[in-house]
């Protein structure tokens, strides 16, 4: 199974590994994440502004890219899947936006809003299956206690992500199940990090994402996974007394499938703890 992938800025950068275990698992796994050719920046951020258009416009691009594909469109970044899969809403539902854009975009045919949006984990719960992907299980992570961090972006609005529950969301829970270790829950999983806001008011975001180290930590995680660079980042600088080692779910999921060498499975992880010291626990979100 072949799938129309838009990977995004950051997994071009400073995301690399969030990209590379993504399309090594998927092919273990036996479909294939396709790039879109000369993809553009979603924008990272959804507009506000009820009329907004010139910001949605790569986001078009990239849906109708796929649907010309006659493809699904696959994103791994939280806030790439937030923006288009909401972008794609309007595509379908909001005349004026709809109108405008294939107005100024001029596709051979207008695009209507038919590409179907899916995150990488909704392909591997609803495409391949949980029970099949414990079955491709090489090196199952036995005894390993893993909280997800969800953030808000994958979860909501609930309405137009349809993504899980946004208040009790389990599918990364039940993906850490399917690799064999052992998923925690914790109160703060869905909250955000304050990863929009760290520009504005660094101390306050300091204060969210310490509220969800420490959650995760006081309910017996030994590590954390998340599909949101942004996330990711602020969480291995968080400036709580404990910390954790973070890494991005599709790492986990390479290690269990046997795709990287012993050695090198969670090789981050020193080097995060190093950084860590070397900052004197203070937070630099």
């Amino acid at each position: 199974m072949v799938y129309s992938y838009y990977p995004g800025c950051t997994l071009k950068n400073k995301a690399q590994d969030l990209d590379r275990y993504a399309r090594m698992s998927a092919e273990a796994l036996g479909f294939t994440l396709q790039e879109i050719e000369e993809w553009q920046c979603c924008g990272a951020v959804y507009p506000l502004a009820s009329d907004e258009i010139a910001t949605k416009l790569s986001a078009v691009r990239a849906l109708n890219d796929a649907k010309e594909k006659g493809q699904d469109l696959v994103t791994l970044c939280s806030a790439c899947h937030h923006v288009i899969k909401r972008v794609n809403d309007d595509m379908r539902h909001v005349e004026d936006i709809r109108t405008r854009a294939n107005n100024y975009l001029k596709f051979d045919e207008p695009y209507l809003g038919e590409t179907k949006v899916l995150h990488f984990l909704e392909v591997l719960r609803d495409r391949v299956g949980f029970d099949t992907l414990r079955e491709k299980v090489a090196r199952p992570l036995a005894g390993r206690k893993i909280g997800a961090y969800y953030g808000c972006m994958l979860l909501r609005p609930s309405s137009v992500m349809a993504f899980d529950d946004p208040e009790n969301p389990s599918i990364m829970e039940d993906f850490i199940r399917a690799l064999g270790a052992e998923p925690v829950f914790y109160p703060f999983r869905n909250e955000c990090c304050g990863g929009y806001i760290s520009l504005k008011d660094k101390p306050l975001a300091g204060k969210m994402v310490d509220k969800v180290m420490e959650s995760a930590i006081d309910h017996g995680a030994e590590e954390l996974i998340t599909a949101c660079p942004l996330c990711l980042y602020n969480l291995r600088h968080s400036g709580a007394a404990k910390k954790i080692p973070v890494t991005y779910l599709t790492e986990i999921l390479a290690e269990a499938l046997g795709l990287l060498p012993e050695s090198a499975a969670g090789e981050g992880k020193p080097e995060q703890e190093k950084d860590n010291k070397a900052e004197g626990g203070e937070a630099d979100v």
